[in-house]
């Protein structure tokens, strides 16, 4: 006994040692400041995005926009913000007020969480992306976490995002924000298939799940856009990504969960004031995140030119923010642009065609890999491929789709007469 007790207090004061030393040499502090200064970071993009987003689409549709709070109607968000922080908070009598308090979260943290991973900067000219600032030497990564398997906890974080929206439509204890939660669901499971099978292509080529490997992989091809795998994936896997990720965005046009003209206002019909702004805090903090996660994935995130050493750390940065900005720009334009897809468009699109050239081109990307490993001719293995998988494999699937379709509206009319 006497034994067991010095080995436990041995132990304690071995941990209490760790922690401390931890603490004082920084590494604790400096991880709350980074995520400070992450959510801080989201906070006044979301702010800057939801301005740029009415800016861009007045101009597309020759309207003002906002123009009265602050230069350009640049505080106009903020006016917004503070608008519905004292409105009255209203909670529905049938509702279950426990999970209705708690879904807007369920919604936020995911999405911060999803950004955790995307690195914001940094000189991956040297494999892991490590950079000093210029007031010390010590080397460190301008993102806040780089787990082994970064992209899957993007992928998990954006399946548990749609619980909120799911949670908050069952909670709310009324029709229409629920029939906003289940096609939430069915929106779900149809677009996270062909996001992951576009994203399995990246692991292909980049041999690794954490972020700043992808990145690092991508750096020193020609021209500083050669070694892009937006280019060495053949352009697919991108536009795959982009429809889906846009799905996953429940942005237009893609936003049956909040169809005004036939839900009223979706899922969140029933919340007012602070955890009404929650859920927009969310979309639009997922509409950042997702433009990073693809120039991440496809465009090299921070890679590009450093034109001169001096503040060599801070080149990254910008090319991350510029590309980031045009992702941006292209979500907002197909805000301004797509009309809404019907609810059996959205689902044929998602199964019938994405699905099916996701997983077809992540067979053909393999083909090249393999090819390539086994020292087998590159060029034609991946033309048998393709000629296999679309050549083949894709008349074959629109056969069954049309013949399946002729016999249900064959014994539609047979019932109906």
């Amino acid at each position: 006994m006497i034994l067991a007790q010095q080995q436990y207090l041995e132990e304690f004061d071995w941990f209490v040692d760790r922690w401390w030393t931890a603490w004082l040499g920084g590494d604790v502090l400096f991880l709350l400041g980074k995520v400070v200064l992450i959510f801080a970071f989201l906070l006044v993009s979301v702010m800057l995005m939801v301005w740029f987003e009415r800016k861009v689409v007045s101009d597309m549709q020759h309207r003002i926009g906002p123009n009265v709070a602050g230069p350009w109607g640049i505080l106009q968000t903020l006016a917004d913000g503070i608008k519905l922080f004292f409105k009255e908070d209203i909670t529905p009598d049938g509702a279950d007020k426990r999970i209705f308090k708690l879904a807007p979260y369920l919604s936020l943290i995911p999405a911060f969480l999803m950004f955790s991973v995307v690195p914001i900067g940094g000189d991956f000219r040297n494999g892991d992306g490590a950079t000093n600032f210029f007031w010390g030497d010590i080397p460190f990564r301008l993102q806040l976490v780089d787990p082994p398997m970064g992209i899957l906890l993007f992928l998990a974080m954006s399946g548990l995002g749609i619980y909120g929206v799911m949670l908050a439509g069952w909670a709310s204890g009324s029709k229409y924000p629920l029939l906003g939660s289940v096609r939430a669901s069915a929106q779900m499971v149809s677009y996270e298939a062909a996001l992951g099978l576009s994203l399995a292509t990246i692991f292909l080529v980049s041999g690794s799940l954490r972020t700043s490997e992808i990145v690092a992989a991508q750096t020193g091809g020609a021209l500083f856009v050669g070694g892009w795998n937006i280019w060495g994936l053949g352009f697919v896997p991108f536009v795959i990504f982009l429809i889906a990720g846009t799905a996953e965005l429940n942005r237009p046009p893609f936003d049956l969960v909040e169809a005004e003209q036939e839900l009223v206002g979706g899922f969140h019909t029933e919340y007012s004031s602070l955890r009404f702004s929650l859920f927009f805090l969310a979309e639009f903090m997922n509409v950042v995140t997702m433009a990073g996660i693809i120039v991440t994935l496809f465009f090299g995130g921070p890679d590009g030119p450093v034109l001169t050493e001096t503040l060599g750390w801070a080149w990254g940065m910008l090319w991350f923010f510029l590309k980031v900005l045009v992702f941006l720009f292209i979500f907002v334009w197909f805000r301004a642009t797509l009309p809404r897809l019907r609810y059996d468009q959205l689902m044929d699109l998602g199964w019938k065609v994405l699905i099916p050239i996701a997983l077809g081109w992540f067979i053909v990307i393999a083909a090249r890999e393999v090819a390539d490993v086994e020292g087998w001719p590159v060029i034609p293995a991946t033309l048998i491929a393709f000629v296999l998988v679309f050549g083949l494999g894709a008349p074959l699937l629109m056969g069954a789709v049309k013949n399946a379709r002729r016999q249900r509206l064959e014994s539609e009319i047979v019932e109906y007469g």
